[in-house]
């Protein structure tokens, strides 16, 4: 395990405000033991955009057509496609907690979306890719996969690709160290 670059601040200074927002996160995977506070500690160096961004984030969540199922597979794509330990281990028990099974989360890791039942699951999951990889969705997956998404769940899956972008690159670059209580679960190797 690699020095974090930066020490977190503590959690405990977080704003009222901003306690107010964390607590509106769906479920119970990113709260009490399994917070990720360490990253939202690196985040709060940046006050002046935190507050503004927490908001954004949890909204978007609670908001979007995507189910937190279907969030949790693209956010645990995301820790794959950035290599990214912490993203993926904090979402582990989310996306336990909203049904995705342990075969599943193996399809995630290895791209093999075949064990996916459901198309628009699948659809999610190569759209990731494309979006991640190419820096768009090239034509072939637009034609097989875009048709299956509505407008507004497109450019919420963009946004939610965007969100994870931020946590996944600063939990690299600043080297954020996860909780004991994440270094249990089920990593990327």
């Amino acid at each position: 395990m690699t020095t974090p670059r930066i020490t977190p601040l503590p959690i405990t200074a977080l704003r009222p405000e901003w306690e107010a927002t964390m607590a509106r996160i769906p479920g119970k995977g990113l709260k009490g033991e399994n917070a990720p506070v360490n990253v939202v500690g690196t985040l709060m160096h940046a006050p002046n955009t935190l507050g503004t961004f927490l908001e954004y984030w949890v909204t978007a969540k609670q908001v979007m057509s995507l189910s937190v199922r279907e969030q949790e597979l693209v956010i645990l794509r995301m820790g794959v496609l950035y290599d990214s330990e912490y993203v993926w281990r904090h979402h582990v028990p989310v996306a336990e907690e909203f049904g995705v099974t342990a075969a599943e989360m193996d399809g995630v890791l290895a791209a093999a979306y075949d064990v996916f039942v459901s198309p628009r699951e699948r659809a999610l999951l190569v759209l990731t890719d494309e979006i991640v990889e190419r820096r768009t969705i090239g034509d072939a997956a637009w034609e097989a996969y875009g048709s299956q998404l509505p407008t507004d769940t497109m450019l919420e899956l963009i946004g939610l690709v965007s969100q994870y972008v931020l946590f996944a690159v600063t939990n690299n670059v600043y080297r954020v160290a996860l909780e004991a209580p994440m270094l249990p679960i089920r990593g990327l190797r």
